[in-house]
């Protein structure tokens, strides 16, 4: 009892607007919203920028509306990016918190307009700091809370009491903050 049998309605939310309310009428499933079912719409816009949340539900008429959502995704077709919409609970007057829509925000960190720039910066760090991890080197942690050291050694055993001194030969401190 997953399906709907009840109108669903999307309206989706970018940098540029929205698109309002829109019945998604034709899947290309012959039937639409069944348990399990993976429903693909085509819904015409104009081009909403990039896409932060979403608002999706239904008119919570006719025999078993109530109706389980898992995710949506988005496709746009100008950016060929994805965006994707996670729900994982009902929408159902008796089910959950008895809600029949539901606004979700993006989750797919790809969708990130900063994205490249970030995974490129994320690159050049690790090529940087990669050298700390190389075989033989060991490792402190320092925890500011505890103000105590946990040293990963090259033998892979992991030494939480701390011990401040070098004995092990290279170590290299990185700094953790709770």
């Amino acid at each position: 009892n997953a399906g709907t049998e009840a109108d669903v309605y999307i309206s989706v939310y970018g940098e540029r607007g929205d698109t309002g309310s829109r019945q998604l009428l034709r899947s290309q499933k012959p039937n639409k919203f069944l348990k399990g079912q993976t429903d693909i719409f085509a819904v015409e816009a104009v081009h909403l920028g990039h896409l932060y949340k979403i608002v999706i539900g239904h008119n919570g008429l006719g025999s078993g509306n109530g109706w389980f959502l898992d995710k949506v995704v988005i496709k746009d077709p100008i950016t060929d990016l994805d965006y994707t919409f996670l729900c994982h609970r009902w929408l159902d007057q008796g089910q959950d918190d008895g809600n029949i829509a539901r606004e979700l925000t993006v989750t797919d960190a790809s969708t990130f307009p900063g994205r490249q720039e970030l995974e490129l910066k994320r690159e050049e760090t690790w090529a940087a700091e990669k050298w700390k991890f190389q075989e033989g080197n060991t490792l402190q942690f320092y925890n500011s809370l505890t103000c105590g050291f946990i040293c990963l050694s090259p033998d892979s055993r992991v030494d939480a009491l701390g011990d401040k001194k070098n004995k092990y030969g290279k170590v290299f401190f990185m700094w953790m903050y709770a």
